[in-house]
Formats: C-alpha cells, sequence, structure tokens
C-alpha cells in the first residue's frame, strides 16, 4: 500500500486574467521507503504540487483531486489510517505537518528566519509537536539533529545566526529542521540548486544516507535529470502543470520517449559535451496555454494534430508512460 496516493490533483488559483492552473490532473503514487523526483523547468507546477500536499497554498486557491496519505494511529483521531490531505481540517493538518510528512524549502537564505539563531528554529518545531519535552530535552534533539544532518560543531552552529552559515550549511541546518520531528515523507525542493558541485554532491549524499537510515519516503523535486539519476528510483517530469512522461529512473534516462525529457536530457551539462543545446522558447504562461499539447510551440517533432487536443499519458512500456501523440503512431493504436 502506497504512503502517498495522488489522483487527479488540480490546483487552480485567481489572477488579474482571470483564473490559472498551475497543477492539473496530477496523479502518482509514492511507495513506504521510495523516491520519486519530479523534474522540469521553472514554471512546471513542481513546488506548487509539493505546497498543495502540505496545506501552504494561498487562502485563495482551490483545489481538486485527492492526496491520500497514509498515517499510524497514533497520527489518526479515528480507525481510519489513511487521511485525505486535500480535504483535512486545518488544525489536523497543522499536527500532521512537521511530524508525519515535512519539507525542506528551496533556496535556505530565505526560507531560514534571518534574525533566530539557528538552534532557536529547530527548537520551535520540535517544541509544538512534543509539548511535554522540557527545555533541556528539546534542546538537547535540535543538537542532535543538527549532528545528524552532518553539521560540524552543532552546539556552536546553533548559536550562529542564518547570515554567519556558508551556503552549505544552511541546507543541512534546514534538514535538520525537516527532520527534527522524525517525518515519514520528507519533500525536498531544489535542495542543491543554489550550491556548487561539491556541496551539491555532500548534499545529496546525505539525503541518501539519512534516507536509508531513517526509512524516509522522499519526493524531490528538481530541474536537473542529472540529480534525479542519483537519489531516485522513478521520475515524473512535469510541464506546464501537467505530467508529461513518468517511470522507472533508469529506462527514462536511457530512452526517454517525450520529446520535453529528451530536451532536458540534451541541455544537462555533462563533460562530454562541447556545446550544450537548449530547449528553444519557454514554458508557456498559464494564462495563454496552446489548445493542444502544451509543448507543441517549442517540440521539434510536433505534427499538425499536436495543436488540436491534449495528448493521453500513453504506455510505452508495462512501467513507463508519456504524454505525446508520436507513440500512438509507433504502437499503432
Amino acid at each position: 500500500m502506497p504512503l502517498l496516493d495522488v489522483h487527479h490533483l488540480t490546483v487552480d488559483l485567481p489572477t488579474p486574467s482571470g483564473w490559472v492552473r498551475p497543477v492539473a490532473d496530477v496523479s502518482f503514487s509514492l511507495d513506504s521507503g521510495a523516491t520519486l523526483g519530479l523534474v522540469g523547468e521553472s514554471g512546471s507546477g513542481k513546488t506548487m504540487l509539493a505546497l498543495s500536499l502540505l496545506g501552504l497554498l494561498p487562502p485563495s486557491a482551490r483545489r481538486a483531486g485527492s492526496a491520500e496519505f497514509r498515517v499510524s494511529n497514533i497520527e489518526s483521531p479515528s480507525a481510519n489510517n489513511t487521511l485525505d490531505l486535500l480535504t483535512l481540517p486545518e488544525n489536523h493538518l497543522r499536527r500532521l505537518r512537521g511530524s508525519a510528512l515535512s519539507m525542506i524549502f528551496q533556496e535556505p537564505m530565505t526560507a531560514l528566519n534571518p534574525v533566530l539563531r539557528i538552534g532557536a528554529q529547530i527548537e520551535e518545531a520540535i517544541a509544538v509537536h512534543n509539548p511535554s519535552l522540557s527545555r533541556d530535552d528539546v534542546r538537547r534533539r535540535a543538537l542532535a539533529v543538527l549532528e545528524q544532518a552532518a553539521v560540524p560543531d552543532p552546539a556552536a552552529r546553533a548559536a550562529q545566526f542564518p547570515h554567519q552559515l556558508s551556503g552549505g550549511l544552511r541546507q543541512r541546518a534546514l534538514i535538520a529542521m525537516a527532520l527534527s520531528c522524525g517525518p515519514r515523507l520528507l519533500i525536498a525542493d531544489e535542495p542543491t540548486t543554489a550550491l556548487d558541485v561539491t556541496i551539491q554532491k555532500q548534499i545529496l549524499d546525505l539525503l541518501k544516507t539519512l534516507r536509508a537510515q531513517l526509512g524516509l519516503t522522499m519526493l524531490f523535486i528538481t530541474h536537473d535529470l542529472a540529480v534525479v539519476s542519483q537519489v531516485a528510483e522513478s521520475v515524473a517530469v512535469m510541464y506546464a502543470g501537467r505530467i508529461v512522461e513518468e517511470g522507472p529512473t533508469a529506462e527514462i534516462l536511457r530512452r526517454p520517449r517525450h520529446p520535453y525529457t529528451e530536451g532536458l536530457l540534451r541541455a544537462a551539462p555533462s563533460l562530454d559535451k562541447k556545446v550544450l543545446q537548449p530547449i528553444p522558447g519557454s514554458v508557456p504562461q498559464l494564462d495563454a496555454l496552446p489548445p493542444g499539447c502544451a509543448f507543441e510551440p517549442r517540440c521539434p517533432l510536433r505534427l499538425p494534430e499536436c495543436s488540436v487536443a491534449l495528448p493521453d499519458l500513453r504506455a510505452v512500456s508495462p512501467t513507463h508512460r508519456a504524454r505525446c501523440i508520436l507513440i500512438k503512431s509507433e504502437n499503432g493504436n
């Protein structure tokens, strides 16, 4: 049974030009202990999807679909051990947020409070979810999770402010904060974007180690398919709010079947590439999506019928699907 089972998740946001849909009919399952990589350019809807699961969207946002999250008997007020994150009352979701599911937010310099010491920010989360702990116990747990996140000299770092830490240490502090109350589902939103290659590798290794030690389930958000190959067994590629390809990471990296995924791979830097091939154009504005496939204006393989109707996700193999009309042509059905 999946730890998280998302069905037809849709998010609508009001804008001056009308309602827009940054997440459109997204479905996926995440088994306990597994990692799913969610990949796409900025503006593809990845972060909005994550925020919708945590109930952190603007009050005016509308959500539809379901996101069934399997909890323990302690976390559930009823006999039912599966809760829909999209319909939970705010007070119940607040109890789950940070304890059962947690998130490493993008860009630690803005995610951390600049006027509070690192230790105080971690202790606050621990104290809220564990009101029976003494102040000394809360402090000891905060130092323990900093050590768990490979922060050197945790006591000294806990006494510092965010601006006194390097980018890598700030990211480790955010990881410690996310793990401070023992969540089972960890959402990591671009945790390596602002880091140099060496520190990026250290953070990825740390997350893999913590996942193995703690039995974490992870939803790993990134724009970099090369990063996904190091941390996730499966991948879902998003474009303009929809999943356009999904399947085992190794299979998709070896033979992508959607032109957008192929474009992301061609644009990824590597030592054996002399010239990168960027995808022409940009992600379309949500209030001006084309009538058919959203990628059609940028696609080098587009056909006239691509602009007519949105293609379905079609099976490439029993575990691999892509939203492309060319798959229909190749399979002949």
